[in-house]
């Protein structure tokens, strides 16, 4: 198999090298790898070598290349990971709101509640295919072809098949009691929303700077949102939809956001370590993702 070794220094010269090793990353060895190091850099001896895995965690010499996570078979880049997993609610959603006689058996008139919660989840999804494209800087390169069906569940099921069909069906549709929203629960929502969606792109926008292009550069983040939190981007990300669940009231949006906030969490608490441990000078009164609270 073919196996490609990068340096942590971006400025290297001698890395990253792409190695050729018989076998499968089941019979393989860590070990293996740092001979292989070792046979073309004879002064990188495996004493003097630190091979870790993506996140900078050290691998086990001991254990194969499958036990340390290294898979084998086609890989797809993550900027194409994720326009599938967004891309997946864009075309589901309009499915749902403009058919509704195909999934619901009859046609009716949709709500301004419904008309509002279509509108905000069609711009929140196109926003982030945009930041996709033009904004995010991605440090790992491919991943395992097979995930992206893993991950595209999540979205095109949670955040696209259930959400459209609960929100979207004639129990809220235009002259039912459910479907019935204020002038200032509806209008409020969406400058609620908008506030939050625009302050995630900032924050999106905050990390991009951080790291030039082509680089893997870190640094510490400063600025709107990240005076308190290490991850505002999930906390903003949390709060818009929220809004979408005060202003829809259905349980799907809920089981949604419940899902999206506890992964956006764990993902939070693990950066917010990797920061502290990387930064000796990182910021102690800054959380995780919720101000002043975790």
């Amino acid at each position: 198999m073919k196996l490609t070794i990068a340096s942590r220094n971006p400025k290297s010269t001698k890395f990253p090298i792409t190695l050729e090793l018989e076998g499968t990353p089941e019979t393989i060895k860590v070990q293996d790898v740092a001979l292989a190091i070792e046979k073309k850099f004879p002064k990188y001896y495996p004493d003097r070598q630190r091979l870790t895995d993506l996140d900078k965690k050290a691998l086990d010499v001991d254990k194969t290349l499958a036990e340390a996570g290294v898979v084998d078979g086609p890989q797809i880049g993550w900027r194409t990971v994720f326009l599938i997993e967004y891309g997946g609610p864009l075309l589901i959603h309009p499915i749902f709101y403009y058919a509704s006689k195909l999934f619901y058996g009859a046609d009716f008139q949709h709500s301004p509640m419904q008309t509002t919660v279509y509108y905000m989840c069609m711009a929140h999804f196109l926003k982030r295919e945009l930041e996709t494209l033009f904004v995010h800087r991605f440090s790992h390169g491919t991943m395992p072809f097979l995930n992206v069906f893993k991950n595209s569940g999540h979205y095109w099921l949670l955040s696209g098949i259930n959400l459209a069909y609960w929100v979207y069906g004639p129990w809220f549709a235009a002259g039912k009691a459910a479907s019935v929203r204020s002038d200032v629960w509806l209008y409020g929502s969406v400058a609620v929303w908008a506030w939050a969606e625009l302050s995630n792109l900032a924050t999106h926008i905050t990390l991009r700077n951080l790291r030039p292009a082509g680089t893997r550069r870190r640094a510490i983040p400063f600025g709107y949102g990240f005076d308190l939190i290490s991850c505002p981007n999930y906390f903003f990300e949390t709060i818009g939809w929220t809004v979408v669940c005060f202003l829809s009231t259905s349980w799907s949006a809920w089981l949604f956001n419940i899902v999206a906030t506890g992964q956006m969490y764990v993902w939070a608490v693990k950066k917010h370590k990797n920061y502290k441990k990387e930064f000796k000078d990182y910021p102690r009164n800054r959380k995780a993702m919720f101000p002043f609270i975790a």
